[in-house]
């Protein structure tokens, strides 16, 4: 449980903390990826995941997608905080939306030899990773699922010798043909 004073602090019987993934549309220029992380610095609350990448060339637009947690209020008071910034154009909220298809991608280089080796080269197989680069006693797989799968796979290769961890942060889409 968090600490009394944090943004996240819930006194018993209150309402329970969600996690969500929060698509945002913005202008594509200078000093916008600032303004939306200020908001959430400024106000205590925390981003789990960030990716941000230009979407439309020709309408100088940018795609942010964040993952954060709080209350509904605190995630209502997220989504319109956003919305009021100049250069936001669109703020989508997936929480809940059974619709939409979320995607990590990582790099995870172990390090082993002999059995834990093996281990390693069997799991990842079990997970569908690909090996990127190997040597005689290391791997880099990149693995791509659900930020919960990245999560059991990295925490299988702890013990066999985990070595560094790169990730992309959360992508997400909603199905079928409609756009945003």
């Amino acid at each position: 449980m968090t600490q009394p004073g944090s943004a996240y602090f819930i006194p018993e019987g209150e309402k329970p903390v969600i996690r969500t993934t929060l698509a945002v549309v913005v202008a594509n220029e200078p000093g916008v990826l600032a303004r939306v992380v200020g908001l959430f610095s400024a106000r205590g609350y925390n981003i789990e995941s960030l990716t941000v990448a230009e979407t439309d060339h020709e309408a100088h637009t940018s795609r942010i997608t964040i993952v954060t947690s709080g209350t509904v209020d605190v995630l209502e008071q997220i989504e319109a905080q956003l919305t009021r910034l100049v250069p936001v154009k669109r703020v989508i909220d997936f929480r809940g939306d059974a619709d939409a298809v979320s995607r990590e991608l990582a790099l995870i280089k172990v390090s082993g030899v002999g059995d834990h080796r093996v281990e390693a080269l069997r799991l990842s197989d079990a997970f569908k990773c690909r090996v990127m680069d190997a040597g005689l006693d290391w791997f880099t797989f990149e693995l791509t699922g659900s930020s919960r799968k990245l999560d059991d796979f990295i925490e299988l290769m702890r013990p066999l010798g985990l070595v560094e961890v790169s990730r992309t942060g959360v992508a997400t889409i909603r199905r079928g043909k409609a756009p945003l």
